[in-house]
């Protein structure tokens, strides 16, 4: 009866550990060939922001057009979660601006198409507010994260600004102790 019980008790932890495994488990906004080529691009500042520019332009894109099509089911929650993948990836582009930033590399170029594609989100996110003001109901759903993401996308495009002056400042410094 001990061992009956032993058993049991052994296979309920078992079960619980590998729910909890699963409930764990997060969802990569990045598809593996998105992965692949950032990792191919690692060493090289500029193709690497370029790409993570291309893949937040993306998921942008794929919000809109899921937006804009009669028939989607469920809008309200899609576009939650389009956003928060949104959010994510962007939020990727900022570790790397860091990352090359607190290396010192020389980001004016790929930096400027940053800031180009910032002012694009805050204007998209903000046309997704107005229209989220039509239908409240549903925007309930995701007006926290889309508060998020264009605090995020307004602040760091101020940070973005910001960054291009200290790149300059650094590689002018670089430059001096060169010659």
């Amino acid at each position: 009866m001990k061992r009956r019980a032993s058993f049991i008790l052994a296979a309920c932890v078992s079960i619980l550990f590998i729910l909890a495994a699963v409930a764990q488990r997060k969802h990569d906004p990045l598809t593996p060939e998105e992965i692949n080529q950032l990792r191919d691009a690692m060493l090289e500042p500029d193709q690497r922001l370029k790409l993570y520019v291309t893949f937040v332009r993306d998921r942008m894109t794929k919000l809109e057009q899921m937006r804009a099509d009669p028939k989607t089911t469920d809008r309200a929650h899609k576009t939650h979660d389009m956003l928060g993948d949104f959010l994510s990836v962007y939020d990727e582009l900022n570790d790397n601006v860091d990352m090359y930033i607190g290396r010192k590399e020389d980001i004016r170029k790929p930096l400027k198409l940053v800031i180009e594609a910032d002012i694009q989100f805050q204007s998209k996110l903000r046309a997704l507010k107005d229209a989220a003001n039509t239908d409240v109901a549903e925007a309930h759903q995701y007006e926290f994260i889309l508060s998020n993401a264009i605090e995020t996308v307004d602040s760091s495009a101020d940070d973005h600004r910001t960054t291009v002056a200290e790149v300059q400042e650094y590689v002018k410094r670089k430059k001096k102790t060169k010659q």
